[in-house]
């Protein structure tokens, strides 16, 4: 019995010992990550506020990925790759959600009809 207390506590220990370094990696991107978004957005850096939107955006998708692996060790391994497949089924739902809510309010916006052409109506 004791063999398989040093062997589970071995184990154990491998374990938790990979999970710091997932964490320690995990906090420092996400560092990186944020410190880079600030930089982009309160440095003045010359290039237009969509570029910045986007490029925020982009880091802010690495950021969950980071967040996603470091964090809650996600992978295509655990539950046979069902966990990641739902995840990756949600974002996709959200993306549609997002991008579609968006562009229905674009169109909105340009096709009503402007303020001052209501006067001039019969």
């Amino acid at each position: 019995m004791t063999g398989h207390m040093r062997t589970s506590s071995a184990a154990h220990d491998s374990e938790s010992g990979s999970s710091l370094r997932s964490y320690i990696l995990g906090f420092a991107l996400s560092a990186i990550l944020t410190a880079i978004s600030f930089r982009l957005v309160m440095g003045g850096i010359p290039v237009s506020n969509q570029v910045t939107g986007l490029f925020v955006m982009v880091l802010a998708a690495i950021q969950i990925v980071v967040h996603m692996v470091c964090f809650l060790h996600m992978d295509f391994r655990s539950d046979g790759g069902w966990t990641m497949m739902a995840f990756i089924f949600t974002a996709i739902l959200v993306a549609i959600t997002l991008i579609g809510s968006i562009w229905v309010m674009y169109h909105l916006n340009v096709n009503m009809m402007p303020g001052d052409a209501m006067g001039s109506m019969p």
